[in-house]
């Protein structure tokens, strides 16, 4: 037993020296952070760089993987996020407003790429996360804009043709949502707090537990939901993990949704131009005049500029005709010939060049 403790000690010995090396290696990375910073303050740069930061991460992967190291892809960005964060941080505090409250998967994105210590602004709807950076409030905003369940979310397009913003980032988030509740027998419980499209996406568990002829009372968030259910003993909440953990409420089951592959595709929006990292992806809209085969015309330019195209939604006018335009992802960054010449051929509107992260 004694020859086991002299070894740990040794062993933690070895790596309190390794913690001491990595710790004056990263006050020296911050040094030269503070004078990247310097120089971007002296030109209003932006300090958020996603091209930049994936860059990294990927030439850090290939050498680990040379090195034969223990650490892979998923576990560098993991440590590498946070110290860009706190870099970000040292270069200039900027705010971040979000969907909120504090607790939604929303928030949750938002920290995946701005870290814990960020200056966040939640926000009560989507619209006003967009109004807020187009009026310079907060340098960035974080809003959903589509689930592979439900679909994309159509007031996040209609406010990116509406504000003077631009998609600077894109997010991708595997979204598991709990059963929260303050009573452990789950026969006993009388109301159900969530988000709609949570609830819908979770009627399988509901199904299975007799909960589906339970009261549903729909919040504006599945945060919101675990905030009424710290109030309430006989309900439950269906919400993330994050929430029920931030408002006390102890978790029934982790993963109900049904399906497992739920995620949630987020957008992170600015007043600056990304640059090209050779993987991008651009997002447009794009009108067509009323008559036989315009839409298809339209298309036909993507084919023969060799643009693959991603994505394509209709969204209304909103006013007295029933007159649609067009949502559309594609490949390519606005700095690329092709699509700058196709997006000033068809007088297109351009949300973003951006990093191709889903």
């Amino acid at each position: 037993m004694c020859d086991i403790e002299n070894k740990l000690k040794e062993l933690r010995n070895e790596i309190d020296s390794i913690d001491n090396e990595i710790l004056t290696l990263l006050n020296k990375r911050m040094q030269i952070v503070k004078k990247v910073g310097d120089l971007k303050n002296n030109t209003n740069a932006p300090v958020y760089r996603p091209e930049r930061e994936r860059e990294i991460i990927q030439r850090l992967t290939n050498l680990s993987k040379k090195q034969n190291g223990i650490l892979g892809k998923d576990e560098i960005e993991a440590i590498f996020l946070e110290i860009f964060a706190i870099s970000r941080a040292l270069e200039r505090k900027e705010r971040i407003a979000f969907l909120g409250p504090v607790g939604t998967y929303t928030h949750q994105a938002a920290e995946s790429r701005f870290g814990a210590n960020a200056k966040y602004l939640p926000l009560l709807n989507i619209e006003a996360v967009f109004k807020t950076v187009a009026n310079k409030e907060a340098k960035y905003g974080v809003v959903p804009i589509e689930n592979n369940t439900e679909g994309v979310v159509g007031i996040t397009l209609d406010s990116l043709k509406k504000y003077d913003v631009k998609i600077v980032a894109e997010i991708c988030m595997d979204i598991h949502h709990s059963f929260a509740s303050l009573q452990d027998d789950i026969t006993k419980i009388k109301r159900i707090y969530s988000h709609p499209q949570g609830y819908n996406q979770c009627l399988n568990f509901l199904e299975t537990h007799n909960l589906l002829d339970v009261e549903f009372i729909p919040t504006e968030s599945t945060a919101k939901a675990a905030k009424l259910a710290a109030k309430d003993e006989l309900s439950g909440a269906i919400c993330s993990k994050i929430a029920a953990k931030l408002y006390n409420v102890p978790l029934l089951f982790e993963k109900i949704e049904d399906n497992s592959a739920n995620r949630t595709r987020f957008i992170i929006i600015s007043d600056f131009k990304t640059q090209k990292s050779g993987n991008d992806k651009t997002s447009v809209i794009a009108k067509t005049s009323h008559k036989s085969g315009a839409l298809f015309e339209l298309l036909k330019e993507f084919k023969e500029k060799n643009i693959n195209l991603l994505k394509i939604e209709s969204r209304p006018n909103k006013d007295d005709t029933f007159n649609t335009w067009f949502y559309i992802d594609f490949e390519g960054h606005i700095d690329d010939k092709n699509v700058k010449e196709i997006i000033e051929k068809k007088d297109m509107i351009w949300l973003g060049s951006y990093l191709k992260d889903c």
